[in-house]
């Protein structure tokens, strides 16, 4: 097996267990409480449309709720570089590459 069919497998190995490699339990209940804040502002955009508020408003809504899913994405990206990254790039090169690979994938996602 060549290196890169090597870190292709353990990327696709890590796809299918998806299971973070350590959960800081205050960490998990601060995002929990927040996704349930943030489903409640849905919620409430969802009912300014639906009783034909003015467009402004539901936008000014609609980028706080952005915001605050930013401020979950930026939580749990640090997380997964304390847990997983750190994990992975101890782990040996090929874990290593392949995490590098996802973090640079997770930066470009995370700067459109």
């Amino acid at each position: 097996m060549s290196e890169i069919d090597a870190v292709d497998a353990v990327v696709a190995d890590a796809h299918c267990a998806r299971k973070a490699v350590g959960v800081d339990s205050d960490v998990k209940e601060r995002t929990v409480k927040r996704l349930r804040r943030i489903e409640g502002q849905v919620r409430g955009i969802q009912k300014m449309v639906d009783e034909e508020r003015y467009c402004a408003d539901v936008l000014t809504q609609i980028s706080s709720v952005h915001e605050a899913l930013r401020a979950v994405a930026r939580e749990l990206m640090r997380s997964h570089l304390k847990h997983c990254a750190t994990h992975a790039i101890k782990a040996g090169e090929v874990e290593a590459d392949a995490m590098y690979d996802e973090l640079v994938d997770l930066m470009y996602k995370h700067t459109r």
